[in-house]
């Protein structure tokens, strides 16, 4: 007699197959040798039907899990609607979940109507650019005026790839701080020799005055025009601020966009957040408003903004702020 055994695989500890591992069928030696080879094969059979089986139903539960998981976003960002997009894509390439929540819109200030004025009429050594968003409003006063010549200072790579993508021949970028801030651009911005030390200042109504007055203890004459405004935005959906509340990471491009957060939650713990900067000057205005673990690039920009993030969701310990 020749004694045959179906194969058998070891799932979680116990044996699995077709039939009971345990069993054996006997075949007498007569018998034509491709009966056991048979019986071998078809036990086989059977024993991967089970094995497909039994992955199909991991699989199913681990999508149902993926699916659950992802509902829970991982990091929000709160950019103006429309502002979004780069960073976003950025972090869903790494397969970090993202949930957009607008905190802050931005209409035009003041002075806008005088920029193209100042820029036709008016002679600058500088035009001093601090932010994406003046770079933008700069531009098309810029043109408004007729494409004057002018020199550039901007305060960080994400101001000047905001300049750079435009690709203007007639506009270059000639003096960049090693620190992105307006202390450290106000503090290096070269005088020219026999010059009129005039720099014009397009700014947000809501920056501060450390680059103008940087820049007037240095003998510098600065214009500085309000030529747009952030303001909070008008309404968040209730539901899209509690998934926000449940992220692991709150990314802020803007001091106004600190602001926005801290006034629609303030009943959360800002000891437990986690929150992701674009560069030093938000993550100071995270720190005054009592933000404990706050992530910074050196640079500001959509490389380092990325970086710091996931740094926080690492948690790597993150920058010592200093003024």
């Amino acid at each position: 007699m020749l004694a045959v055994k179906p194969n058998c695989l070891h799932i979680n500890g116990q044996l699995q197959g077709a039939l009971p591992c345990a069993t054996t069928y006997f075949v007498t030696r007569k018998a034509n040798s491709a009966l056991s080879v048979g019986l071998r094969l078809s036990c086989h059979t059977l024993c991967q039907a089970r094995c497909r089986s039994q992955r199909t139903q991991l699989r199913g539960a681990f999508q149902h899990w993926s699916t659950v998981s992802q509902q829970r976003a991982q990091v929000v960002v709160t950019r103006e609607a429309g502002k979004n997009g780069k960073l976003r894509s950025a972090l869903q390439k790494q397969g970090i979940s993202v949930l957009e929540l607008p905190l802050v819109e931005t209409g035009p200030g003041p002075d806008r109507d005088q920029l193209a004025n100042e820029l036709r009429e008016s002679a600058f050594d500088w035009v001093v650019i601090t932010s994406p968003e003046a770079a933008n409003v700069f531009l098309q006063g810029w043109r408004d005026a007729g494409k004057p010549q002018v020199r550039i200072a901007v305060v960080g790579q994400g101001t000047g790839q905001v300049i750079e993508a435009h690709q203007e021949p007639l506009l270059h970028i000639e003096y960049m701080p090693p620190k992105a801030n307006a202390v450290s651009l106000s503090a290096g911005l070269p005088h020219i020799e026999g010059a009129s030390q005039r720099v014009l200042y397009p700014s947000s109504a809501k920056a501060g005055s450390d680059l103008q007055t940087g820049l007037m203890q240095r003998d510098f004459e600065v214009i500085r025009l309000n030529t747009y405004d952030t303001q909070p935005v008008s309404q968040v959906e209730d539901s899209k601020l509690k998934q926000a509340c449940e992220a692991d990471v709150v990314a802020f491009a803007s001091p106004s966009a600190v602001k926005a957060w801290q006034q629609l939650t303030r009943y959360q713990d800002v000891d437990s957040i986690a929150v992701a900067c674009i560069g030093s000057t938000t993550a100071i205005a995270a720190q005054k408003q009592g933000f404990r673990h706050v992530y910074f690039p050196e640079q500001p920009g959509i490389d380092g903004f990325v970086v710091s993030i996931t740094d926080a969701l690492k948690g790597i310990p993150g920058k010592v702020l200093t003024a």
